[in-house]
């Protein structure tokens, strides 16, 4: 589905501000209260939100700190948009286009400044203005259980597709779990699988060049490798019997207890499989971090792109209160190092969960955004939400038989999409 956001009209968000969101240097004189919408349930209900907001008020008494949880993010922020009311600090939905973003968030200060302090800025420039900062990037990779993979008899990574899928049939044979887990149910972590373009090419410009790729998904293709892996693994059966009743969260358990063995995440979903594992009486150290199955040159390689990017609501009231919020939550909060994550602040250490990719020498690939704008739209135009969940939901669908076609129909019905789309907008 296309995204569509109310961006001009009366009921919609506005046309937003162009007073930039400086960071405020006396604390004591910053003011109000902030709403904090946040994908981490986990960290509202835990309690951890609070205890960043109490640390946060020893610097600024003054400003309170609200936080909204959302189990649906991306659907929820997604329909606020469409109003001024989506909070004052916020992470920037994926399906909301790269140009758009001056329309709803206020702009933080110059690329050739904040560009010097953090990574990834690039993702949020328009008219070099930055509008979101990433807290953490991450790196792109299967998380397992390598007690299950083990006990299957596989302790090398694989280093093709085909690998991958025969690994998991010997998980399914030798072993109780569940090969892979899609997460179809919660939609979002399905969106992940778009992050693996640029790993089996590694090639940085990979996105980029889907501007003038008239055939995504045709053999050879980033998008055909990485796509026809996920519908390989349902079609085969290696994923869970009924998609319809996966549960994101029970799911760290699962994977934790060993009752499911891989998913496809980013590097930031390792701490929290690997608390589960220790919750549930397990041993951490079974959780993993192994690339996409497939190698250029001998190297691995994986694209490392920003988590979500905060911004500040271009209609909120305290923008100053929302940067104080921003500013300290990546740079001294230390939530990054906590969740073993990339932290965005330039020269911080790699975390420990990414040792065993240093060790490999897995090749980061950090991918360019010269012409992101233009991919969005052909993306918008073709209907297709390559970051979006419908898409990888479709093909999940079909390789179950929910849905009509084969791989062959839906991957030439793409193509025909994004050609069109490129034919449309010239």
């Amino acid at each position: 589905m296309a995204m569509t956001l109310a961006a001009c009209g009366s009921s919609g968000g506005g046309s937003g501000s162009s007073d930039t969101a400086t960071a405020p240097k006396d604390p004591s004189k910053v003011l109000g209260t902030i709403t904090v919408l946040t994908n981490r349930t986990d960290q509202v209900q835990d309690g951890t939100a609070k205890r960043y907001a109490a640390e946060f008020n020893k610097i600024y008494p003054h400003v309170t700190v609200k936080f909204q949880g959302l189990t649906d993010y991306e659907g929820d922020v997604k329909i606020r948009l469409n109003s001024k009311n989506y909070g004052d600090v916020l992470s920037i939905p994926n399906s909301v286009p790269l140009k758009q973003y001056p329309t709803f968030f206020a702009p933080l200060g110059t690329a050739a400044d904040l560009s010097r302090t953090y990574d990834f800025t690039d993702h949020a420039t328009v008219g070099g203005k930055v509008y979101g900062i990433a807290n953490i990037g991450t790196a792109n990779g299967f998380v397992y259980n390598k007690a299950v993979w083990k006990q299957a008899g596989v302790t090398d990574w694989p280093t093709t597709p085909e690998q991958f899928i025969t690994d998991l049939q010997a998980i399914k044979a030798k072993t109780g779990a569940t090969p892979y887990y899609t997460n179809y149910h919660d939609g979002w972590p399905l969106t992940n699988w778009g992050n693996a373009l640029g790993s089996p090419s590694c090639d940085p410009a990979a996105n980029d060049k889907l501007a003038s790729t008239k055939e995504p998904w045709a053999p050879g293709q980033d998008l055909y490798t990485t796509d026809k892996l996920l519908y390989d693994i349902v079609h085969n059966k290696l994923s869970e019997a009924d998609p319809n009743t996966t549960n994101w969260e029970n799911s760290k358990t699962l994977i934790g207890t060993g009752k499911i063995a891989t998913m496809w995440l980013g590097s930031w979903a390792v701490v929290q499989m690997q608390d589960a594992a220790k919750k549930a009486g397990k041993d951490p150290a079974d959780i993993g971090f192994m690339p996409f199955p497939a190698q250029k040159d001998g190297h691995f390689c994986s694209v490392v792109r920003p988590d979500y990017q905060y911004a500040i609501n271009t209609h909120s009231k305290n923008k100053a209160a929302a940067r104080a919020w921003i500013d300290w939550f990546i740079t001294k909060s230390g939530d990054a190092q906590a969740a073993l994550s990339i932290s965005s602040v330039k020269g911080t250490p790699l975390p420990a969960d990414l040792k065993p990719y240093q060790d490999a020498d897995v090749q980061f690939v950090h991918p360019t955004n010269d012409k992101t704008a233009q991919v969005d739209e052909i993306d918008k135009a073709s209907e297709i939400g390559i970051n979006n969940q419908d898409y990888p939901q479709h093909i999940v669908d079909v390789a179950r038989g929910a849905a009509g076609g084969d791989m062959n129909s839906v991957f030439k019905d793409l193509n025909k999409k994004w050609s069109d789309a490129q034919g449309t907008l010239g």
